[in-house]
């Protein structure tokens, strides 16, 4: 399966200023799988995993001197281990802190051998140590994004997504194709697992097992990141935020005698395991757009739209029964959709943050779906489940942001403009954000190539 992340981890194999190499992202979203696949174009491929082969960490223990690591790790796997010519891969480095230190020395002392790492709960032991900052680089990884998925299914309609003329419709054959197609993505989700099950065998019936197992490993996490006293918090906020997707999140609104004082730090520990991100507030007045954020006000969306579903336990099926109505009665999953989608597209080599935008004074009450900075200007984005034709925030927003020249809507009608409003369909987000990177849209038109 073709990655988005294949083309910036080939772009990192190429570049003549290339560093140690961090993976960073949630738990089965695939950064094994991606670190193997750049490996099988290497000479040498060793692999390492210091949480299943805790005796190879014996290597970092001592004196960090890069010669002296693959002398040890070369006879410990019994691979040639060969700068210039092979890929070392070590996975679960969290495991050992002192692997990660030693990257440093890598890069000073031996920068012509290409180091990648990668590890599950790899943030929270960043967090405690910190990276050697200048002396690494870092990409982030998401779930599978729904262009990657129809790259799988029907790549043609890739190119024809991202080259489309925006002021034109689609041709209905293929926007209802898409949107067809889509609905049975949204269903899925994102995950690796999900994915490939669903293109190996397409059992809608085996969807909602694979989420249960896939969520009942990130539970089995909590007790290695959360103290004793934390665990039953962070259940509580795993079990809550999809039941608050759309709206402004509430500690409040959670039952039992719980405190925020309690949550919040629970919150806070699924958001550094890259389960659930933050959607802040943001004024919307300037660029960049965090500098205006509210750290208290936000809304929280799941890290998989899939995993969300089963969380809710949601029926999965009504999205091949009755797709166009399942879009028209989730509208705030197909909020949730679009933040994935838009995570998904941003810039690997930066941590993304996503922002919304409200106006609570009556009577003018208005409220953005998102807010995205696109060629220095802020683009505010209104996510609509079904055509979607009522746009008073939108208007509201454009009167008073006068650096805000136009807005997008993303629905499940045609393209088409009105009143400075772009209107494209929901499965035209990768058209959006590769519009503002070239990077990005070579890096998806690759998915197509063979």
């Amino acid at each position: 399966m073709k990655r988005i992340i294949d083309y910036y981890l080939l772009e990192w194999k190429l570049s003549r200023v290339r560093k140690p190499l961090l993976l960073r992202g949630a738990r089965q979203i695939g950064k094994t799988y991606a670190a193997r696949t750049l490996g099988a174009t290497y000479e040498n491929f060793v692999e390492i995993n210091l949480e299943f082969e805790p005796d190879a960490a014996r290597a970092f223990a001592g004196k960090l001197d890069p010669q002296e690591i693959i002398i040890v790790l070369a006879a410990y796997t019994g691979k040639k281990i060969i700068p210039g010519k092979t890929l070392l891969f070590i996975d679960e480095i969290q495991m050992f802190p002192q692997a990660i230190t030693a990257l440093r020395y890598f890069y000073e002392l031996m920068p012509e051998l290409h180091v990648i790492t990668a590890g599950s709960l790899l943030d929270f032991t960043i967090a405690q140590i910190g990276i050697p900052v200048g002396r690494i680089q870092v990409l982030y990884m998401h779930p599978i994004s729904f262009i990657e998925y129809l790259a799988c299914i029907q790549p043609e309609l890739v190119n024809m997504v991202l080259q489309h003329d925006i002021q034109k419709p689609m041709p209905e054959i293929i926007h209802e194709k898409c949107l067809s197609f889509l609905s049975r993505y949204i269903a899925i989700g994102g995950m690796p697992a999900a994915i490939q099950d669903w293109i190996d065998y397409q059992d809608p019936l085996q969807i909602s097992i694979l989420h249960t197992s896939i969520l009942s490993f990130y539970r089995q996490d909590f007790n290695k990141y959360a103290k004793k006293h934390e665990i039953k918090y962070v259940e509580k906020i795993f079990d809550q935020v999809p039941q608050q997707l759309g709206n402004k999140f509430k500690y409040n609104a959670i039952e039992g005698e719980y405190r925020k004082r309690e949550l919040s730090p629970a919150l806070d520990l699924l958001v550094t395991a890259g389960i659930v991100h933050k959607v802040y507030y943001a004024s919307g007045q300037g660029i960049p757009l965090g500098a205006q954020q509210d750290d208290l006000d936000f809304k929280v969306i799941f890290l998989d739209i899939g995993l969300a579903q089963t969380t809710l336990k949601l029926n999965l099926a009504q999205w091949f029964v009755q797709p166009m109505q399942n879009f028209i009665n989730q509208g705030a999953l197909i909020e949730a959709f679009v933040g994935q989608e838009l995570a998904v597209y941003s810039n690997p080599h930066a941590e993304k943050h996503l922002y919304y935008w409200h106006k609570d004074t009556s009577p003018y009450q208005a409220e953005i779906d998102y807010l995205i900075d696109i060629h220095a200007q802020i683009i505010p984005i209104e996510v609509k489940s079904g055509d979607g034709r009522t746009l008073k925030s939108m208007h509201r927003f454009l009167q008073t942001h006068a650096n805000s020249p136009y807005g997008i809507k993303f629905s499940t009608q045609n393209y088409s403009l009105h009143q400075s409003v772009y209107s494209y369909p929901l499965y035209a987000i990768s058209q959006i954000m590769s519009s503002d990177c070239s990077t990005m849209q070579h890096a998806i038109l690759s998915l197509t190539l063979r």
